[in-house]
């Protein structure tokens, strides 16, 4: 009976739903393998084990985690089953050796049918753990390459708005790898006209320069329809189909709303719903996060001056903007929540705006290389 792998239930429920499911789990079937063996010593042994499976597997990130809980599980098992040993009085027979052989044998067998049907109750569940998000954080995964490929700007974006979404997480609480990598394939329908959207055009003639603003606007809003039909497509997990889906929320196309505005007369006002994301708005915290750090970072880059001063007001006008405009009401920020989540931003964007002294011979603000020879050798 040692050598039940009833361990393996509660670090399913761990690694696919969460912590307080596995607990409840663990002792309700702690209860019935007491009651199915007719010993409440058992129930404390099949307790043990699956606390320890259980909290062996929190946050966790590689596939050797799940070998390392295993293992803990078998220590606990063998020293569990061998306090029962001697509460029993067995001590002297050979009872202890088998006991304790056949309950470090638990942790294999838990770790074995752990490894082998996570994968399969993924699938079957449609659910998404972390280690699944850590292979898909992995830029060299096809996608990414041909964002990289097609769109090095927006490649740059999505890795920036990485950075953002994960440190606001961290504070609020979310799980910071499902932002990161979320944000890092938010953008990824852009790879269908990457020469549409601004941070990928080289050239200073835009596109959109010929085209009616209408036009433009529905150019911009196919990126969110493109980016979830290529996530199917790869088979991404529904958590970050949705973000894909959500990470414009209903927010409007500013610039060409007002460009429209400017080119109709007063009679056919051009109307705003035209120029609105399909949506939804953001569901849930994490997707808020992507919403508001692609919107930031975006909004970022027009800065001439980056002083902190300049870039908190910057974050506090975005943010704000997107309360106002009601994108973040059916997600549970609170106005803690927003409080951590500007400062975060506020100090990577600082950071990443940061300035460095001239290179001596290399100096470009007042005097043309070309003028005066340099005379120290290229920073390496």
């Amino acid at each position: 009976m040692y050598a039940v792998p009833l361990a393996a239930g509660s670090m399913m429920a761990a690694l696919l739903i969460d912590i307080h499911t596995a607990i409840v789990f663990t002792v309700i079937t702690s209860l019935a393998a007491g009651l199915w063996m007719n010993s409440p010593l058992y129930s404390i042994y099949v307790f043990a084990s699956g606390l320890t499976g259980s909290f062996g597997v929190i946050n966790c990130r590689k596939r050797s985690a799940i070998w390392r809980a295993g293992f803990a599980v078998s220590l606990v098992c063998m020293f569990t089953a061998l306090i029962i040993t001697l509460y029993r009085g067995n001590l002297l027979t050979i009872s202890p050796v088998v006991a304790a052989g056949t309950a470090f044998l638990n942790g294999i067998i838990v770790v074995t049918l752990v490894s082998a049907l996570l994968p399969l109750f993924e699938y079957l569940f449609k659910l998404t753990t972390d280690i699944s998000l850590l292979e898909l954080l992995d830029l060299n995964q096809p996608i990414m390459r041909d964002l990289l490929v097609e769109a090095p700007g927006t490649y740059h974006h999505s890795i920036i708005v990485g950075n953002l979404a994960e440190a606001a997480a961290e504070a609020v609480g979310v799980n910071p790898l499902l932002a990161r990598v979320s944000a890092y394939y938010h953008d990824i329908g852009k790879i269908k006209m990457p020469d549409y959207f601004i941070e990928n055009q080289i050239a200073s003639i835009s596109k959109h320069d010929n085209l009616a603003p209408r036009m433009s606007s529905l150019i911009l809003l196919s990126h969110v329809k493109e980016g979830v039909e290529l996530a199917k497509k790869h088979k991404l997990p529904l958590a970050i189909i949705d973000i894909i889906q959500q990470h414009h929320g209903t927010s409007v196309q500013t610039f060409f709303y007002q460009k429209a505005k400017e080119q109709q007369d007063e009679i056919a006002l051009p109307r705003e719903e035209d120029f609105r994301y399909p949506g939804p708005k953001p569901q849930s915290r994490v997707a808020a996060l992507v919403l508001m750090a692609d919107a930031v970072e975006a909004a970022s880059r027009v800065l001439s001056d980056t002083s902190p001063a300049r870039v908190a007001l910057l974050v506090d006008k975005i943010i704000n903007h997107c309360i106002i405009d009601g994108q973040l009401d059916n997600c549970e920020l609170t106005l803690k929540d927003l409080r951590e989540i500007k400062t975060h931003f506020v100090y990577l964007l600082t950071s990443m705006y940061h300035k460095r002294i001239n290179y001596p011979g290399f100096e470009l603000g007042h005097e043309s290389i070309d003028k005066k020879p340099a005379k120290a050798s290229a920073p390496r």
